[in-house]
């Protein structure tokens, strides 16, 4: 009976919770045009399985980006979108009151934000929109936001994001 609890036990997914967690979450990837949301958040998305949301294809992004995130929660549906939410105020309307809501920043110097936008052959956000969003940046604080360095490479950011939340 003892062999049989214990070949039980060992059929149990190791990483219950973290399954649990990841049916009810929302990771919004945020930061300064250039950062690489998109790419990473495609990525991720891709990686876990779950829905992906560009911020850019939504307007008015924050409202429209809220409802989205709150269908998300309430359908149990794991979702990663990625928005610049460069202000704090943004940050909150996103989350509501929602906790399960994750935000990861993908932080870059300037330098490197401008070298990026100039290789883009797609101008969603040319250089020149870099200033003004420089300009907005409220950086989040590490209670509200897990920092990544943006010049990684993107299969260091992945693995930094599923370690941070388990996922």
């Amino acid at each position: 009976m003892a062999g049989r609890r214990a070949a039980a036990k060992s059929l149990t997914p190791p990483n219950r919770h973290a399954i649990r967690y990841a049916e009810e979450v929302v990771i919004i990837l945020m930061g300064a045009a250039g950062a690489g949301k998109t790419t990473i958040g495609r990525a991720l998305a891709a990686e876990l399985g779950w829905r992906f949301v560009d911020g850019n294809d939504h307007h008015p992004a924050v409202d429209t980006l809220h409802t989205i995130v709150a269908r998300a929660l309430d359908r149990r549906e794991p979702t990663v979108i990625a928005c610049s939410a460069l202000r704090r105020r943004y940050r909150e309307i996103l989350r509501g009151d929602r906790h399960p809501v994750r935000f990861v920043y993908l932080q870059a110097g300037e330098p490197e934000l401008q070298r990026r936008l100039a290789g883009r052959s797609e101008a969603v956000a040319g250089p020149s929109l870099l200033q003004s969003q420089l300009a907005a940046l409220e950086a989040p604080a590490a209670d509200e936001a897990l920092t990544v360095d943006a010049s990684w490479p993107p299969e260091r950011i992945l693995g930094a994001i599923r370690a941070e939340f388990g996922v």
